[in-house]
């Protein structure tokens, strides 16, 4: 797949991949599996640094789940990929037989962006699921569908868009409590294009007994220095 987000070549993939990795990768050596993350989507450049502070966690995973909110076509619930394959320049990856409505989602870089990161940790399966607008009863009926999943968990998620630096960074504190506490009366006050996909990730919490935790919060004024609009990135464990 031809993309701006990531490079196309594997070589320099594996390159930019390994230099995110490598600290964090050496410090949780010996650190118990979790089971799954949160991750931001952006480009590499912006975000792909708060992505690898997460993925470790996972390291050794076989299969995972990647909730993903839809940037290109309305959905009605979740679907998944109408292909027995998911490929990107490090190969390809095998996609899970599932009984979810299909659609063409190659397009849709929340799911593209975490495949490398995913065949980094050494996934060879993946259910990728894009999530249009669900209540938090559907949310928790998807929930209910993929919690006996053998595998890990991956939400795709970018946190407020377009904000001055201070004001998202006061509205993403409100955002990542919430999803800390698991605070489902405050769910709609999420702000983060993700919120279908971490109402679904939060009533499998529930369900599971999880808790996320924060690892990494930065925006995109962090990087770039420009901060008169910026977009959040957080990475979680749970």
């Amino acid at each position: 797949m031809q993309n701006s987000w990531y490079p196309n070549k594997k070589e320099e993939l594996e390159e930019l991949l390994d230099n995110f990795l490598i600290a964090d990768l050496i410090k949780l050596h010996n650190i118990k599996r979790a089971n799954g993350i949160i991750v931001p989507h952006a480009g590499y450049s912006y975000s792909g640094q708060v992505a690898a502070k997460a993925y470790p966690y996972i390291k050794g995973a076989k299969k995972a789940v990647i909730l993903a909110p839809s940037h290109y076509f309305p959905i009605d619930g979740a679907v998944s990929h109408d292909a027995e394959n998911w490929e990107t320049p490090l190969g390809k990856i095998k996609i899970t037989k599932n009984d979810f409505h299909k659609a063409i989602l190659t397009d849709e870089h929340a799911i593209d962006n975490q495949v490398p990161f995913l065949q980094k940790m050494g996934v060879k399966e993946i259910l990728p699921l894009v999530v249009g607008h669900v209540s938090l009863e559907k949310a928790r009926e998807i929930a209910d569908r993929i919690a006996d999943f053998e595998g890990v968990f991956v939400v795709s998620t970018d946190l407020s868009h377009f904000l001055p630096y201070d004001e998202a960074k006061i509205r993403d504190k409100q955002t990542i409590r919430i999803i800390e506490n698991l605070d489902l009366n405050k769910a709609d006050k999420i702000d983060a294009c993700g919120i279908y996909p971490l109402f679904i990730l939060m009533q499998l919490c529930k369900l599971k007994n999880w808790k996320p935790k924060l690892i990494e919060y930065k925006n995109s004024g962090d990087i770039t220095g420009e901060k008169e609009s910026v977009v959040g990135y957080a990475s979680f464990v749970f």
